[in-house]
């Protein structure tokens, strides 16, 4: 399932967050800079109560300026980190401001409050025209997060050492709660546009998400308002109109903001009533706004780079085991020539059984011999690489399977998935070994399988890559306890700890119903599965993580189905469903 459309941080949201930062982050002292990822900057600052961290971000489709919680050290050498942190070392945050209706956010650097502002940090938000300048005292590029060439932009082209120019002014004329209804609505109708264009191009400061709140916010009915021409518009849908307008702009006016999810958007940031009074709600240490939307942009962002890391290594196992599928048919049509051997030792046979051959015939004859004895050799050597394919297509299949039922709704726990599958898929086509330092880690760590609680209070546990498989199955197993995997089918390995307590009935069935579930058969409604004491697994020698043989073993019918009842207790997001 595709992540939902991100909503990008508008004019009137970012007003929102800067209301909550001033008063909390007016004055303080620059103490850290680090870099995140290419596009994205992290800045400690120190008040008197606290120490806070902003993160400001010049990605394309989600550029932000936002306080966030501490972050992890990283990002420290980046060149860009370096230079801010040479340049704003030892000066304080003393001016915070969004000039005009642009969304460009100025922070002023001096060395202490009231003295010249020495460095300017320019954040523009400006979809992918978005970047981040440091000036200096006359406002000349000292950093860009982005240099602008000559052939990127003509209109501005900027880079270091040039002087600093505002972006070009915005279509529109700015909104302004003095103007009367009847201006405003001769405003809009200049030209026979829809609703929402011709708000975006009347006015500044108009996204799509605040046309939409301004339509009223209801589902598909503001979509299909804002579609309508202005021409077409009844008078009362021009007075509820212009209500919301008036709201909005009071709002603005009057700081009345607060993070909401909104009904035709993912959120808005702005309320129509004042909190109590006319006074602008009292900051807090807390600065919900900021967490609501640092929490947004996270979980949504995560996501993606779920949904992108997941791409890329299904599109690596798919082509390995491509090309494992072609060296293993390959290596069979050698295997098929054997059988020539006889025929080939045949036609020798019969050029030297002739009365008299001829120097030629006897060379073609030995030539023949040769090449039935290579033949005959080559089993040997094929046979192995035969059975080498063999075993990496299986594991390039259960890869795939555990790829495509790992969690998704949880960035951390789906990143740490895909990671434990992405190291597994290069080392199984490594042409070496993994190394004594790999080893020894791969030793040390303790994998983190899936562990759920039967009917009858026993452990189970679920393995979701290869080493876990291999983990639960054959290092952590012990006597009585119980294997299950579907029935020569890609899956995962479920193991009841039946050596912690004697297992009913209804215990071997939801572990037989897990490893269905857990399987590439988890689209049938009975699938066999296999059980076997752990006991009686074997490694197969040369043979990757989590590949195992068994003799015998008790055949159950299991429904994926019924697993879903376990997984719904302990993990929503193993279970099908959706988050909201």
């Amino acid at each position: 399932m595709a992540p939902a459309a991100l909503q990008a941080m508008d004019l009137t949201s970012l007003r929102a967050v800067l209301s909550e930062l001033q008063p909390q982050l007016l004055p303080s002292r620059f103490e850290k800079a680090q870099q995140a990822d290419s596009h994205t900057l992290q800045l400690g600052f120190r008040t008197l109560r606290q120490r806070l961290w902003l993160e400001l971000s010049w990605q394309a489709e989600a550029p932000r300026l936002l306080a966030i919680e501490a972050p992890p050290r990283h990002g420290d050498g980046s060149t860009l980190a370096q230079q801010l942190q040479h340049g704003l070392g030892g000066l304080a945050l003393v001016s915070l401001e969004q000039p005009g209706w642009e969304r460009v956010v100025e922070l002023g650097f001096a060395p202490r409050p009231g003295e010249t502002i020495q460095r300017w940090l320019v954040l523009e938000l400006m979809g992918r025209h978005s970047n981040l300048f440091l000036l200096d005292e006359q406002r000349r590029v000292v950093a860009a997060a982005r240099q602008v060439r000559q052939q990127q932009s003509r209109l501005r082209p900027i880079g270091t050492g040039d002087a600093y120019s505002p972006p070009p002014p915005l279509s529109g004329q700015p909104p302004n709660r003095q103007e009367s209804f009847a201006d405003w609505q001769r405003q809009l109708t200049l030209l026979p546009l829809p609703l929402k264009q011709a708000l975006q191009s009347a006015y500044q400061g108009i996204s799509p998400a605040l046309a939409l709140q301004l339509a009223g916010d209801a589902p598909h009915l503001s979509e299909s308002l804002l579609a309508q021409p202005v021409s077409t518009l009844s008078p009362e849908q021009w007075q509820q109109l212009w209500q919301h307008w008036q709201a909005w702009l009071m709002a603005l006016e009057q700081g009345w903001f607060a993070y909401s999810p909104g009904r035709c958007c993912a959120y808005r940031c702005w309320i129509n009533e004042p909190c109590g009074s006319g006074d602008r709600p009292k900051a807090s240490e807390a600065l919900p706004i900021n967490q609501d939307l640092a929490r947004y942009h996270h979980e949504r962002l995560g996501a993606r780079l779920v949904q992108q890391r997941r791409h890329q290594l299904q599109q690596r196992l798919e082509h390995q085991l491509e090309r494992e599928r072609s060296q293993l048919m390959d290596q069979q049509q050698l295997l098929d020539q054997v059988d020539s051997s006889d025929q080939l030792q045949q036609q020798a046979d019969a050029l030297l059984c002739l009365a008299q051959p001829s120097r030629e015939q006897v060379a073609q004859a030995q030539s023949l011999y040769k090449r039935a004895r290579k033949l005959r050799r080559s089993v040997a050597a094929i046979t192995p690489r035969i059975d080498q394919h063999r075993q990496r297509i299986e594991q390039l299949e259960a890869s795939l399977t555990y790829l495509d039922q790992g969690p998704t709704h949880s960035s951390a726990a789906a990143l740490e998935h895909l990671s434990s599958l992405d190291d597994e898929c290069s080392s199984l086509h490594a042409l070496r070994g993994p190394s004594r330092a790999q080893r020894r880690q791969q030793a040390t760590a303790t994998p983190s399988p899936l562990e759920l609680t039967s009917p009858g209070g026993l452990r189970l546990q679920v393995g979701r890559n290869h080493r876990q498989n291999e983990w639960i199955s054959l290092r952590q197993a012990r006597r009585g306890d119980l294997w299950f995997h579907a029935q020569e089918c890609p899956g995962s390995h479920v193991v009841l700890k039946g050596s912690e307590g004697l297992g009913s009935d209804s215990d071997l069935q939801a572990a037989a119903d897990l490893a269905a579930h857990f399987s590439r058969a988890r689209g049938n409604q009975r699938v066999a599965v296999v059980m076997v004491p752990c006991d009686e697994l074997q490694r197969i020698a040369g043979a990757g993580p989590g590949t195992v043989r068994h003799r015998g073993g008790e055949v159950l019918w299991a429904e994926p189905g019924r697993a879903l009842a376990l997984l719904k207790a302990v993990a929503p997001s193993l279970s099908g469903e959706q988050e909201p």
